[in-house]
């Protein structure tokens, strides 16, 4: 059912649709979704509980929201079901560029929460982050508002607080910062979660753990509040890939409000009228805008000593062209539905750099300019540098898309076996490997009919081989040619490998490139360079013509 918008989203939606200010497209669609589910849905926004929360402004040293943030203080915390009563958008994420101020906002609604004017008694606030700042610092700042001095009498009768909490006196709830230690959570009666700079988060562990001791608490919320960043396939990938099948694909939010301001393109940064896309309070921020000016200025001199100001400032995930083996989103293009691939000739490439480490193998099919790639990798549990991975591979070997080996190495028998499994379904007509791996692999593979020497199906890879296959590699990424279905290990590899040019190992300028390891030991490339293995020998696939006899030199079980 239609009916009138307060005006704080009101003026909101009508900023971000009227073009005076910039904003990117997930806002537009966003201004889009909202106008549509008050439209068509029995839901309602409590004017009186709105406007109670804002007068709460007032103590507060910023004196008043910024529209961004009224509009989501609408939506997360006074927009209801008619029938049940229950918040319309239990669940807000939020991204911004640094500086829009996230920490402030948090502290307010926090405040807000804990106030007389929320009816939901013993409602806690929960503040979770990676270190102890910024789990404390939305706490402290609202600690600091309490004991103003013309204000702090009057507060004391609302609020009672500690450097540890602060409570709501009437309602009774506590807010409280917590850093990422999951251990001991359990007993917590939280009524809103918030995890502020979610982009840090290497898995889904302490979020589970907070969100599961919900319930408890009437009308409960979560909120993730976060910049960009670099960690990728982790928490931040998949609540930004969740937005945009909400805003652009359909999907039903069922209760997510993604808000989500970033530039669209990196030669956007050069135009500083676009820069309101990311922050959407840089234009009531000129002291914010004079800085950020002067770090465009450094940035544009010397980008390899700030990286992060295209990420946590435009929320534009970037390593330098140098190191990078392509930008992030050529990486996302990667994810979509494989084709059924039964009966087609492949190639395979086979990377390891310890088998009591990570082993990974790659199928590598062509059609035309299409290549399609199934992708496995193995774990042996215990390699020494498995506590130092930032990746859930946990959930990855939950999932498949790994396994796990419990044993003192990865044994050659579960590699060949798995070509021998995968031959049985796919005609695979040659492998690829490293030169110098080949020899403690031989004799398993000869079992399952490949072999470097008699029957020749085996390609050794030199280092030159890579230096060739390399542009091609290039090429298919920027075009969005490659196809890996939905594998977060093979994109996680691929971010953490680095182009070098040739001639900082030759010496002379060669213009050729080979691939090395950004980190030795918490960042492995093992699947990334199976795939690259494979691609070595894309030429074996001409054109890649659906199967037709089986090829020579291909094994079929």
């Amino acid at each position: 059912m239609a009916l009138e918008l307060p005006g704080e989203i009101e003026e909101y939606l009508r900023l971000v649709e009227g073009g005076n200010i910039r904003f990117c497209r997930e806002q537009r669609a966003l201004a889009e979704l909202v106008r549509r589910r008050f439209s068509e849905e029995n839901i309602f926004v409590d004017r009186g509980q709105l406007g109670k929360y804002l007068g709460l402004c007032k103590y507060f040293p910023f004196g008043s929201l910024f529209p961004w943030e009224k509009f989501l203080l609408a939506l997360w915390d006074c927009t209801y079901w008619r029938e049940s009563g229950r918040p319309r958008w239990k669940t807000l994420f939020c991204m911004v560029g640094r500086g829009a101020g996230k920490d402030g906002f948090i502290a307010f609604d926090g405040a807000c929460s804990i106030s007389p004017y929320n009816p939901i008694s013993h409602y806690n606030v929960d503040v979770c982050a990676n270190n102890e700042e910024q789990a404390k610092r939305p706490q402290l700042d609202l600690v600091e508002v309490l004991e103003t001095p013309r204000f702090e009498k009057l507060l004391s009768r609302h609020y009672y607080h500690t450097k540890e909490i602060v409570q709501g006196r009437k309602n009774r709830g506590v807010m409280k910062g917590h850093t990422n230690n999951p251990k001991g959570r359990d007993g917590l009666r939280s009524g809103k979660v918030i995890f502020n700079e979610v982009h840090q988060y290497q898995n889904y562990d302490n979020i589970k753990v907070f969100i599961t001791g919900m319930g408890k608490v009437a009308q409960p919320r979560v909120g993730f509040f976060t910049s960009n960043g670099d960690i990728s396939e982790g928490p931040l990938d998949d609540y930004l890939e969740r937005a945009q099948r909400i805003l652009f694909e359909g999907e039903d939010d069922k209760g997510f409000l993604p808000f989500i301001c970033r530039l669209e393109r990196e030669e956007q940064v050069h135009d500083k009228l676009n820069w309101s896309m990311a922050n959407p309070s840089l234009p009531y921020l000129p002291e914010l805008m004079a800085e950020t000016e002067e770090e465009y200025e450094e940035w544009k001199k010397h980008p390899e000593q700030n990286g992060d100001f295209l990420t946590k400032r435009f929320g534009i995930r970037r390593t330098l062209k140098e190191i990078a083996v392509t930008d992030y989103e050529n990486v996302r293009a990667t994810n979509r539905e494989l084709p059924d691939l039964s009966g087609r000739c492949c190639v395979c490439g086979i990377d390891y750099a310890s088998l009591s480490d990570w082993a990974s193998v790659n199928l590598h099919f062509r059609e035309g300019e299409e290549r399609y790639d199934i992708n496995h990798s193995w774990i042996c549990l215990k390699s020494r540098d498995l506590s130092r991975i930032k990746a859930p591979w946990q959930d990855w070997a939950r999932k498949g898309y790994i396994t796990i080996v419990d044993d003192v190495s990865i044994h050659p028998d579960i590699i060949a076996e798995y070509i021998a499994r995968m031959g049985q379904v796919y005609m695979i007509e040659e492998l690829a490997m490293d030169n110098y791996r080949y020899a403690l692999l031989e004799n398993s593979l000869k079992k399952v009919g490949f072999d470097a020497g008699e029957r020749k199906n085996i390609k050794l890879v030199r280092p030159q081989d890579i230096m060739k296959a390399e542009p091609v590699i290039q090429e298919c990424f920027s075009r969005k040619l490659f196809c890996w279905g939905d594998n977060p290990p093979l994109r996680w590899a691929v971010q953490n490998t680095k182009r070098v040019r040739a001639s900082r190992q030759t010496g002379s300028d060669t213009g050729n490139f080979y691939y090395a390891k950004i980190e030795a030991k918490s960042r492995k490339t093992d699947p990334f360079m199976a795939h690259v293995a494979s691609m070595v020998i894309d030429g074996k696939l001409g054109a890649g013509e659906e199967a037709g006899p089986p090829p020579m030199g291909a094994i079929v079980l």
